[in-house]
């Protein structure tokens, strides 16, 4: 027997813990910003994917108006930081509602690293990073989707065997329901099945 819920008729906030706990799990954009004048901000957004290969853009989702996206709308940039099981409880951390103005990198001891193409710092501890210039934006109800073109990559050496990134190296953080978060498991290959015609 199955429940039925319409969204219409349902709390948003219902809503959006049913959805969480189910779009598992979901990777997480640990994005870096610095505001217009100049203070560096640092969170987790786990409404995160590639948008496009070619050319290469990722997206988040900035769920409300929360200073990631308000110092992208600024500067145009951000970067995202892979978030590795290792750095579990600064990712955490920097999920904080700290008041404007505020460095997560200094607040949660995070320490950064200078961009390449980019304002933002990225974050030293984390295996990749991608540096963006920001592609556009797109206001759904409550929230805003980031498109970000990737301008440069920035990979651990420690992190690649045979050029590619390693998982089981890499062992990135995912976000489940409620407070729940993901670590990395097994790994299971398999060829995609070419159509034989």
């Amino acid at each position: 027997m199955r429940i039925d819920v319409d969204p219409a008729l349902t709390e948003p906030v219902s809503v959006y813990r049913l959805l969480t706990a189910t779009v598992v799990p979901r990777p997480i954009a640990w994005v870096s910003t610095v505001s217009a004048d100049g203070t560096d901000n640092l969170a987790p957004h786990s409404f995160f994917t590639i948008a496009s290969a070619n050319p290469p853009v990722v997206q988040f989702t900035s769920v409300g108006r929360k200073d990631s996206l308000r110092n992208v709308e600024e500067t145009g940039e951000f970067v995202v930081n892979l978030a590795p099981e290792g750095l579990f409880e600064q990712i955490n951390a920097t999920a904080t509602d700290f008041p404007r103005g505020t460095s997560e990198f200094d607040a949660c001891g995070v320490e950064r690293e200078p961009s390449l193409r980019v304002k933002a710092p990225r974050v030293a501890a984390s295996p990749v990073a991608l540096e963006c210039e920001l592609h556009s934006t797109l206001r759904i109800g409550d929230s805003t989707v980031v498109f970000g073109r990737v301008v440069h990559v920035a990979v651990d050496e420690a992190y690649m065997t045979d050029g590619h990134p390693e998982i089981t190296r890499m062992r990135p953080l995912t976000r489940l329901g409620k407070n729940e978060w993901g670590t990395f498991g097994g790994v299971r290959e398999i060829a995609r099945v070419p159509y034989a015609r």
